[in-house]
């Protein structure tokens, strides 16, 4: 089929053609370093009235967990590829998390829990 007029990319296509056409090898843009990922974060307190989550990546601001039926509490963060401290607050206590990569002190020399995202 023959037309008169002429093809136009979308401003989509560019952007796609330049990415993955003109994106010089080992330049970083999608390394794991520049990637964000959601992490599922779970503490066991079945008779808690409230559960926190408290970590670097959220500067030690708490944040509410929801709590599922079976008594866990659970909430997803998206966090960037490192190391992250963090800390529950059971009913305003702070808790080590079991299941953590690891353990650190934070710079009050109090301990808290250690996740790697990759």
């Amino acid at each position: 089929m023959r037309t008169n007029q002429k093809w136009k990319e979308s401003i989509n296509e560019k952007l796609f053609f330049m990415n993955t056409l003109h994106d010089p090898p080992g330049n970083g843009i999608y390394s794991a370093k520049n990637s964000i990922k959601p992490v599922n974060f779970y503490c066991s307190a079945p008779g808690a009235k409230t559960v926190q989550l408290a970590g670097a990546f959220n500067h030690w601001h708490p944040i509410l967990m929801n709590q599922r039926e079976d008594g866990w509490w659970f909430i997803q963060m998206w966090l960037p590829h490192g190391h992250h401290q963090y800390r529950f607050l059971v009913d305003g206590e702070p808790t080590l998390d079991l299941h953590a990569t690891g353990t650190a002190r934070d710079e009050r020399d109090e301990p808290v829990s250690l996740i790697a995202v990759s």
